[in-house]
């Protein structure tokens, strides 16, 4: 695991002065602390951090290939990349190292872009080719590894592994996009189709984009997607068998490390179920962590230490005090960009943790993406069952009528909070499953802005591009549409955006072999009825761990990973919440209106109201524009 950066002069080859690649990797240090180097020549430039992992006194980077004419900079692991050695090796290709890094460079001069659906891993990496004079950046199917690019006055291209890395560059330019903030209040972080500074972008997931000199900025190239258009047939053990089959694999191909490894285990299906395949796997006790809260309410512990007991590992488990709101700023500056997910701050402890120990650890993220696992897909799957029985010219001033005047009851029990699910079954499916994954509603949102604000948005709403990811999916139903919008919207943006941003914040790799492509494929062409049956997400996936795991482990209500911050904001940061629609920059700025957030703050402290999420997303916005340096 690894940082890169980079500059490609697009029309003039002007020189690249290496004191400025350095200062974008110095910035981004936490990502590769065992090595910096850099590489210039006429209009390019490249720069690395490496994280050793494999091949650990080999491999430095950036790297040439064996005849010269290539050099890589390369942030990720390429699991299958003992396979393809040999494969490029029988057709003529030599290698100097036992590392994966010169496996891509000989895939590239073999294949060219067609390279990408040969390699299995995680990834972002650049090439630039001296013979071609190209520069090709690819970004991995799932956005497990991040990479921004911003085009530059003096006509250069500028890359990073992170926005920090692009900002430390004198001529980017810190420029707001009010937009972004826009899908920041809806979401909860900017998604990859934007970035919180205009003209950065992120190459999107599954992507890549080829530079030459002398021609314009292209538009990047899809290289993967993933359909849910056509359906597996078979028994459902035999694709139970098949399942397992893949399980095993994916979690095998992540154990290759010459370095230490180990498992976050939170106790839940997917961590647990990652760890019971490392114990199959491994002739020697399996590193496993958690942690755990001093608040009864918020700890899974217990379930922890459960399967690590079955399992026989060795495990290391802490309680912490769910009282980290003195972390804000640290947690602002590992994310650049706003990121409200507040599970975010138990998960870099837990990497913290991992980090004592191990220098790779493996996750259990991504089953519920690929295999249903969210209450909400039960919702939305419910809901299109309605929705498919009575006509939208009923549902939208039946339901929406009620929705409109129904109360927002946030201290009710959760079967009584239906004001979201009225307002849903009144919009079509698309509308409706954004309005559940969102973090604010429109008309929220709404309430709170200026009208200068207001007239710098426009008529763009947040929902706008996930409605037409959902619409254009390659799918059979809603469930399908659901899930793939998650796979190609939630996950890169805030899953993947999380872990990577807090393990790389203490130089911890993390690997997520429930993502790998063909377990996500394979979960992606399941009949409904085996990733959705009477409202249980994952139900193959369940089914096939039963061997493994006990029922109290597979079958209890999911929580995750929980931060109180609806008590802070009652309590030791109740102050912050004032300031916010009173003193802080977000006011000064004009964006909002300071009274109806001043008025939503007082109802959150009363305890009349429920507003933790909404004033969570300010503070980090403010922190995060103060770190940036933007004048708000």
């Amino acid at each position: 695991m690894c940082g890169i950066a980079g500059i490609f002069h697009l029309t003039t080859p002007k020189p690249v002065d290496p004191a400025r690649l350095e200062r974008m990797c110095e910035v981004m240090a936490h990502r590769g602390p065992d090595g910096q180097g850099t590489w210039t020549a006429p209009g390019v430039g490249l720069g690395h951090l490496r994280l050793s992992i494999i091949d650990v006194a080999g491999s430095p980077q950036p790297m040439a290939a064996t005849d010269g004419r290539a050099m890589l900079v390369f942030n990720g692991e390429i699991y299958n990349f003992r396979e393809l050695r040999e494969e490029l090796r029988g057709a003529g290709a030599t290698f100097h190292t036992d590392g994966d890094s010169e496996v891509i460079l000989a895939a590239w001069q073999r294949w060219g872009p067609d390279c990408l659906p040969r390699l299995h891993g995680m990834f972002a990496f650049a090439i630039y080719d001296l013979d071609q004079r190209t520069l090709f950046l690819a970004r991995d199917r799932m956005g497990v590894k991040p990479l921004f690019y911003a085009p530059l006055s003096d006509g250069s291209i500028a890359f990073a592994s992170e926005l920090k890395g692009l900002t430390a560059h004198p001529l980017l330019r810190r420029e707001l996009d009010p937009l972004a903030v826009e899908d920041y209040l809806a979401w909860g972080y900017v998604p990859d189709h934007r970035s919180i500074l205009q003209g950065v972008h992120k190459l999107p997931a599954g992507h890549s984009l080829l530079l030459r000199h002398g021609a314009p900025l292209p538009a990047p190239s899809q290289w993967w997607d993933v359909s849910f258009a056509d359906r597996r047939a078979g028994r459902a053990a035999d694709l139970e068998a098949e399942l397992l089959h893949l399980l095993r694999q994916a979690v095998s191909s992540r154990m290759v490390a010459d370095v230490p490894l180990g498992a976050f285990l939170s106790g839940g299906v997917d961590s647990s179920s990652v760890v019971a395949l490392m114990a199959e796997i491994s002739g020697d006790p399996v590193k496993t962590c958690s942690i755990g809260f001093d608040v009864a309410a918020l700890d899974e512990s217990n379930y922890a230490a459960q399967v690590a007991r079955q399992f026989a590992t060795d495990h290391r488990a802490r309680n912490v005090s769910p009282d980290d709101f003195d972390h804000v700023d640290t947690l602002a500056g590992m994310f650049d960009e706003p990121f409200a997910d507040a599970s975010a701050l138990p998960t870099w402890r837990v990497c913290q943790l991992a980090r004592e120990s191990v220098t790779v650890a493996l996750s259990g993220d991504g089953a519920d993406e690929a295999f249903a696992g969210y209450r909400r897909h039960a919702f939305q799957h419910g809901e299109d069952r309605l929705r498919a029985i009575l006509p939208q010219a009923l549902r939208g001033p039946v339901f929406g009528g009620l929705g409109a005047i129904y109360p927002k009851a946030d201290w009710a029990p959760r079967p009584l909070r239906a004001k979201t699910t009225l307002l849903s079954l009144a919009a079509s499916s698309e509308a409706g499953y954004a309005r559940a994954i969102s973090v604010l509603p429109p008309e929220l949102r709404d309430s709170l802005y200026s009208p200068e604000f207001l007239r710098l948005r426009g008529d763009y709403r947040a929902e706008q591009p996930f409605e037409e990811l959902m619409r254009r999916a390659p799918a059979c139903s809603g469930l399908d549409r659901a899930q793939y919008a998650d796979i190609k919207f939630w996950l890169p943006g805030d899953i993947l955006t999380k872990v990577d941003r807090t393990s790389m914040a203490v130089s911890l790799e993390a690997r997520e072999p429930l993502l790998d492509h063909r377990l996500v494929e394979f979960a992606a062409s399941l009949p409904e009825n085996l990733r959705l049956r009477r409202g249980e997400g994952k139900w193959l996936l369940k089914k096939t761990m039963q061997r493994y795991l006990p029922d109290n482990i597979l079958y209890r209500q999911k929580q995750g990973f929980v931060t109180p911050i609806a008590q802070w904001f009652r309590g030791p940061l109740a102050e912050t919440a004032r300031s916010i629609g009173s003193n802080a920059a977000l006011a000064r700025a004009g964006w909002f209106d300071a009274r109806a957030i001043s008025a939503m703050a007082e109802a959150h402290i009363a305890g009349h109201s429920d507003h933790s999420r909404l004033l969570w997303q300010l503070v980090m916005l403010d922190r995060s524009l103060s770190r940036l340096g933007i004048a708000a």
